[in-house]
């Protein structure tokens, strides 16, 4: 700020006008807490995508952190400039949406932990001839005392302390209280979260991750929806050339890992709807076409035809 100051200062005594301060970033790993807080001094703040931002197409580029402020200063001018398509500025999300999002992203990353902790256990236990063990059973204590080793020996004293270690880890990494939290909706989930939940095919987490990724924000149209899961096409066209690169994967990755998920589980659960008519219809393009419909059926109500929904 004491720098700002000095800047506006400066451009007061050169010119004798006072010029409002305007910002560009990239998030980067501050994320948004920087462009909040220059918000909150009244200084007009962007945060662009990086990779929206058009540079050289040569092998070898000279990159430094002056020629990427250069190139910083200049997106600013042609955007300010109201140049179509010169970037894409990203949307900050307020402190109380970002924490909404928490629950989901740890849950994921607790499941993670825990398939590496089971893989751990089963491979320590498989090299001395046990096959048979599985460590996410409730009496995985009482079992691992009865455990005999493929030529009928007890665990050693140091494998069975490493096991003993690598279960307490993996109970932590569990924490079944908070998956369960996380895939239960609050008492005041909102409307789209129930209508989700009312889908045949449609699981808590699934409903929880599609509404604080993706539903809870304003979109202008379908094809905004279809880029923000990184599922908008592709096309290479030039002269006689015509083909499909396929989705763009430039949008959220952990909506559009959800929604493959989604998209396989509607087929099997949602065999007559029209949804799933028209994926089989046109091969393994649906996926665009499920987050539009799914987007216009909570904000919409337009329910997808033929659709079958859970009985109470």
């Amino acid at each position: 700020m004491k720098l700002f100051a000095e800047l506006k200062r400066k451009a007061q005594a050169w010119t004798g006008e006072s010029y409002p301060i305007i910002t560009i970033q990239e998030p980067g790993l501050d994320g948004f807490w920087l462009h909040r807080a220059l918000q909150q001094e009244g200084i007009e703040s962007h945060v662009v995508d990086p990779a929206s931002i058009a540079t050289s197409r040569r092998r070898r580029r000279t990159k430094t952190d002056r020629l990427d402020g250069e190139t910083l200063l200049r997106t600013l001018l042609a955007y300010k400039r109201g140049e179509p398509r010169v970037c894409a500025m990203a949307v900050a999300r307020s402190p109380e949406e970002e924490d909404r999002r928490r629950l989901c992203r740890e849950r994921k990353t607790l499941i993670a932990e825990r398939i590496e902790h089971v893989n751990r256990i089963k491979g320590l236990l498989f090299a001395r001839g046990i096959s048979d063990y599985v460590p996410q059973r409730r009496d995985r204590w009482p079992c691992l005392e009865k455990l005999r080793t493929g030529d009928g020996r007890m665990p050693s004293v140091h494998l069975k302390a490493q096991i003993s270690r690598a279960l307490t880890r993996l109970e932590l990494s569990e924490q079944e209280a908070l998956l369960a939290q996380a895939s239960k909706p609050a008492s005041d989930a909102p409307d789209p979260v129930t209508m989700l939940l009312a889908l045949k095919s449609m699981g808590a987490n699934f409903a929880a991750v599609l509404w604080t990724e993706a539903f809870c924000r304003q979109f202008a149209n379908r094809r905004q929806v279809a880029s923000y899961a990184g599922l908008a096409a592709t096309p290479w066209r030039g002269g006689g050339i015509e083909r499909e690169q396929g989705v763009s994967k430039a949008g959220n990755p952990r909506l559009r890992t959800t929604m493959i998920q989604l998209a396989w589980l509607w087929v099997r659960h949602q065999p007559q709807s029209a949804l799933t008519q028209w994926f089989k219809a046109h091969s393994q393009r649906g996926r665009k076409r499920a987050i539009v419909a799914l987007w216009k059926y909570v904000t919409a109500g337009v329910v997808i035809e033929g659709a079958v929904m859970k009985t109470a």
